[in-house]
């Protein structure tokens, strides 16, 4: 029972997603399945640390990553957490535990030039899929919202008038962010034709070719298909658009501040991970410019 009043609290108080919920669930589950078939616990009021840190021992052990194992202790720990809260449990078996170490991941953005080159690319669209792909990549491009946030925008979000868009975000946080021209005038193309694939009641935006909303494997089929045409980069995701929007503007002179509250992020912590290719390319502009390295 106090699994469920958990899930309904993260949904209702905390304001979590539902596939945030659902990822929650999955990992507490996992562990209550172990602790009844290693330990014969089903009591988590019984269950000290080093049950737990066996779990962790095995799920290494079965070639999990250091970071999926941190998520699933994450979920684990604030499930305690509501336990402690609710007054089931009297102390937290994870208070002292430490995160396993895990490799800072590199994410490479596209160049301006090749996302230039899937522009121009699609730049004769003309029918439904092709304005609803490039449509896709200028909203994610233009504005920087999460797949999940593009998956979730809805006939009403975008004010073409006021050229901005709503997005709503992790928590349900609603944000504003402007648009360009461009985008309003692919949007507008793509509405105008949008009707004629639509099934009724679907208020989605984005929608298939069979009418239906759009989902987030399909987007990142999208992204992946025309950008693995133009760059050698490993990974050519959705996120990986995100991380050249803000990269891009940084590198054009943006303030931290502003590429912030335009991705939605909570601390400015979470944005400086995108300042590294600015810092890098602002040294090749003084390395080339300064004129004492001029030779």
């Amino acid at each position: 029972m106090s699994l469920i009043s958990f899930l309904e609290y993260l949904s209702l108080e905390k304001n979590y997603s539902q596939h945030t919920v659902v990822a929650y669930e999955k990992d507490v589950v996992e562990f209550l399945a172990f602790a009844k078939i290693t330990f014969d616990q089903s009591n988590l009021a019984d269950i000290h640390y080093v049950q737990i840190r066996s779990w962790i021992v095995t799920l290494v052990d079965n070639g999990v990553s250091n970071r999926t194992v941190n998520r699933k202790i994450s979920s684990l720990k604030a499930y305690y957490k509501f336990l402690l809260k609710i007054g089931d449990i009297e102390a937290l078996p994870l208070a002292k535990h430490k995160s396993l170490k895990t490799p800072k991941r590199l994410q490479i953005p596209f160049s301006e030039l090749e996302v230039g080159t899937v522009f121009e690319r699609l730049k004769e669209a003309d029918n439904f899929v092709t304005l609803r792909d490039l449509l896709i990549i200028e909203l994610l491009y233009a504005t920087g919202m999460r797949r999940a946030e593009l998956v979730g925008l809805t006939m009403g979000s975008v004010d073409v008038t006021q050229k901005t868009i709503k997005v709503i975000g992790k928590r349900n946080k609603e944000r504003v962010v402007p648009l360009l021209s461009s985008v309003v005038d692919t949007y507008n193309r793509y509405t105008a034709i949008r009707s004629s694939v639509v099934n009724d009641g679907v208020d989605a935006l984005l929608v298939t070719n069979k009418g239906a909303k759009i989902y987030s494997t399909l987007v990142y089929r999208i992204i992946n298909r025309y950008f693995s045409e133009t760059s050698d980069k490993l990974k050519t995701s959705p996120h990986i658009l995100r991380h050249s929007f803000a990269t891009h503007l940084l590198n054009q002179g943006a303030d931290l501040n502003i590429v912030k509250e335009l991705l939605g992020h909570a601390s400015l912590a979470s944005t400086q991970v995108y300042t590294h290719n600015s810092v890098q390319a602002l040294k090749d502009v003084y390395s080339k410019a300064h004129p004492r390295n001029k030779k």
